[in-house]
């Protein structure tokens, strides 16, 4: 159950427009709710701010869309990260409004309005290849309620691209940077700014770069400071990451 909504059902209760059973029969799912093959978590958007996110690699089409359609419930915006178009048909079985971003991967339904905040996450990356990495990372941002400029293919190697970006970037509240080979892009990006930069370093390259792992090593030992690091390919976390820091900035502004 999502905090707008259980708000909505304290102020009926409180109102009289819901009685003390009808809420009790809604409140029985919270904290959470056991499907056999997974347990639901209906707190998450209390606790965290956000509904539970799904992650689909090893669970079944099926089993991902049960569990997106009892989050779905809530009342809430849903998202579910490395889905397939299998995935996907599942779940549009039982919500044909959930969309299907096919560069990020991603399924996400929105459900709850969004609150447009004033400040907004850049987002950075190297390279065309490192666009499905950067693109769950957008997706992720946005589903949160968080706006988001993209700033695609400006790596070192024409490092006069970035030129263009950084007015944007110096106006952002943090920034994603999305780097594979040798990962130097955080750094310079790093030393251009005064908000967190959080660094992603993604498994784009050949041989020496060992599946991401020297990207990985060069940004968790960048001289810049106010850059953090974020596993290989997780695109997620950073946009997870980023619209926190958005929200923070924001209420703190206000």
């Amino acid at each position: 159950m999502d905090e707008p909504v259980l708000r909505a059902l304290l102020k009926a209760v409180r109102d009289g427009a819901t009685d003390v059973e009808q809420a009790l029969q809604e409140l029985r799912r919270l904290p959470f709710e056991q499907l056999g093959f997974a347990t639901v978590d209906h707190h998450r958007a209390i606790r965290c701010g956000f509904p539970e996110v799904i992650f689909c690699p090893g669970k079944t089409p099926e089993q991902v869309a049960a569990v997106f359609a009892k989050l779905a419930e809530g009342g809430g915006n849903v998202l579910a990260t490395r889905a397939d178009a299998d995935v996907h048909r599942a779940v549009a079985e039982r919500l044909p409004e959930a969309r299907y971003h096919e560069a990020a991967r991603a399924i996400t339904l929105r459900q709850a309005p969004s609150e447009g905040p004033a400040g907004h996450i850049a987002l950075v990356a190297a390279g065309t290849s490192d666009l499905p990495v950067a693109e769950e990372a957008r997706v992720t941002a946005e589903i949160m309620d968080q706006r988001v400029s993209t700033h695609y293919d400006v790596g070192v190697a024409g490092i006069h691209r970035l030129v263009g970006a950084m007015e944007d970037l110096q106006q952002a509240k943090a920034v994603i940077v999305v780097a594979g080979m040798e990962g130097a892009l955080a750094s310079v990006v790093g030393g251009l700014v005064a908000v967190p930069v959080i660094a992603v370093p993604t498994s784009v390259g050949y041989g020496a770069s060992f599946g991401g792992l020297s990207a990985l090593l060069t940004m968790l030992n960048s001289c810049t400071a106010g850059v953090s690091v974020v596993n290989i390919d997780n695109g997620f976390a950073a946009g997870y990451i980023a619209a926190m820091i958005n929200r923070l900035a924001v209420a703190a502004a206000k």
